[in-house]
């Protein structure tokens, strides 16, 4: 019985043969991340508090006749 190439016999069966693993992220290990993101920014902050509030300009001098 002739295999094709990238496959082999397991109990009289024509299996494909493994791919290579790549390292996956799952769905929880993403949802993981999201929820850590979401936490840091919620109690600890990105540091956008940290902006300073844009002070009101002084009158001009012409304005002050």
């Amino acid at each position: 019985m002739p295999v094709p190439e990238g496959y082999h016999v397991v109990r009289r069966h024509i299996r494909r043969n493994p791919r290579p693993s790549v390292k996956k992220m799952s769905g929880w290990t993403i949802a993981g991340i999201c929820a850590l993101v979401w936490l840091w920014g919620h109690f600890i902050g990105f540091g956008d508090s940290a902006t300073a509030t844009p002070s009101t300009p002084a009158p001009a001098a012409s304005a002050a006749h």
